[in-house]
């Protein structure tokens, strides 16, 4: 898991460097050349939805996702473990068809272009497939290890609990 973290976030990391270079380069021509550079918008648009569903991949694997376990943590630890392998099956499913939906509207818009760069629309809707797929892995694997009573812990270990 932890290869996969780092490969994740180094991909969602260099398309961060990308979208504030682009930017900051947006900025200095149009605003100290005064020549604006038209593509930066679309290329911006379609870096953060890369870099948001790598960014959840990322979140998933470090547990990092917002969650209310008020309940849950007043549960007795079987009860909730199995309560966890429940919701993480059901999520797995919701996310496979997330996945499958992604796709279709991906393969239905692959013949589109964005208007400035030309590039096909498939690129950018693929994401959410991409997104739900990464996210149902690392579930999966959550699953895998509550069905044989090991512990899922975070890649990131190191923070202190500040409760």
């Amino acid at each position: 898991m932890k290869l996969s973290y780092k490969l994740v976030s180094a991909l969602a990391g260099l398309l961060v460097f990308a979208l504030i270079a682009i930017t900051a380069a947006a900025v200095i021509a149009r605003y100290l050349l005064g020549n604006p550079i038209q593509w930066t918008e679309e290329m911006s648009a379609f870096l953060l939805i890369w870099i948001v569903f790598l960014g959840a991949i990322a979140c998933e694997i470090e547990d990092h996702h917002l969650k209310i376990d008020v309940v849950t943590m007043m549960l007795p630890e079987t009860l909730n473990r199995w309560l966890g392998i429940v919701v993480g099956l059901a999520s797995v499913g919701l996310l496979g068809y997330m996945a499958w939906l992604g796709y279709r509207l991906a393969d239905s818009a692959a013949l589109k272009k964005t208007q400035i760069l030309r590039m096909s629309w498939y690129w950018i809707d693929i994401a959410v497939t991409v997104g739900a797929i990464g996210i149902a892995l690392v579930m999966l694997w959550k699953v895998g290890m509550l069905i044989l009573n090991r512990p899922v812990t975070p890649v990131d270990d190191t923070s202190e609990d500040l409760g």
